[in-house]
């Protein structure tokens, strides 16, 4: 893409143009696909990188910047909500383990904590994909406004995802 049309699309978007959105979403959208394949998330997909990376460049348009790449700021803005995700992630892992694990660290118990992450984990991954994601954001310290916002779904909704996963979650753990 050259220079020219790269400065022409950010004032088109600075300015509103919807357009311009599509126009930079059918250019963009399989190269940060591939891009962010490259990164290893348990919760989300490419797919859903890719569309929050088109989500915040649409509501944050007045901030990109005319003197900079739109293929730099695109990639950043992409490679950041990834790499912010993964950190969630990774805390997130930790919450749950403290929240349905015991938290006695003698030689024994911390072979069967280390178990029960596994098996955590495992739980975890079968929640049916929506529930998934509602139960980690939830984890994460989104409050129910911030999760109803980003998914579009009513408060309701996710409260009983989150109750159904907690449930699912402690039958499971129950039964091994």
């Amino acid at each position: 893409m050259e220079k020219g049309d790269t400065y022409f699309l950010v004032r088109a978007l600075k300015s509103g143009d919807i357009n311009s959105l599509e126009k930079v979403y059918k250019i963009y959208y399989s190269k940060l696909y591939w891009f962010s394949k490259k990164f290893d998330s348990a919760t989300m997909e490419s797919d859903d990188f890719v569309q929050q990376t088109f989500i915040k460049i649409w509501d944050n348009r007045d901030q990109l910047k005319d003197n900079v790449s739109l293929d730099q700021q695109i990639f950043i803005i992409c490679k950041n909500l990834i790499l912010n995700h993964l950190k969630r992630e990774a805390k997130t892992v930790g919450q749950i383990e403290e929240i349905y694990l015991p938290q006695n660290e003698e030689t024994e118990e911390v072979e069967f904590k280390n178990t029960n992450i596994k098996k955590l984990r495992l739980i975890i991954e079968k929640l049916p994909p929506k529930r998934k994601n509602i139960f980690l954001l939830k984890i994460d310290n989104l409050t129910y406004e911030e999760i109803s916002v980003s998914l579009g779904i009513s408060k309701k909704t996710i409260a009983n995802h989150i109750y159904l996963a907690h449930n699912y979650i402690k039958e499971k753990l129950c039964e091994s």
